[in-house]
């Protein structure tokens, strides 16, 4: 059975929401960047990241950019899964990210799973299914 950790950053909690439901549904290992190493990376199969859209649609840059820069080099060859909540635009920081994800060499699921605002239950039972799906990955 492949290992798979859930690493996320929130400032609302939104996207705390979202990573708690997918990792219970994907049997994994959930964490907050500021507790996740880029060397961590190593001991996980499959590594789904959460970050929101910031500002001009892009990641937090304060904690999570600096992560997610150093953990391109470490994720070449892991199965990976993007998500995370936003609040205006029309999701390019998600686009971009996702680039970003391939361009390192991860074998990224689809394409990212975003939602607007607060999860409702709806969004709950996608970010289950996300999840689900990723474990199947």
């Amino acid at each position: 059975m492949a290992k798979t950790a859930v690493v996320y950053w929130t400032s609302t909690g939104n996207t705390e929401m979202m990573a708690n439901a997918i990792a219970g549904a994907a049997g994994a290992d959930v964490f907050e960047v500021s507790s996740f190493s880029a060397g961590d990376i190593a001991n996980y199969d499959k590594i789904a990241f959460g970050c929101p859209a910031m500002g001009d649609e892009v990641l937090e840059e304060r904690e999570f950019e600096p992560f997610f820069t150093e953990a391109e080099g470490l994720i070449g060859g892991k199965k990976a899964a993007l998500f995370g909540s936003y609040g205006w635009g029309d999701g390019q920081w998600m686009r971009d990210w996702e680039d970003r994800t391939k361009a390192a060499g991860a074998d990224l699921m689809g394409n990212g799973l975003i939602i607007n605002g607060t999860p409702d239950d709806d969004g709950l039972a996608e970010c289950e299914q996300f999840g689900k799906d990723f474990a199947a990955y």
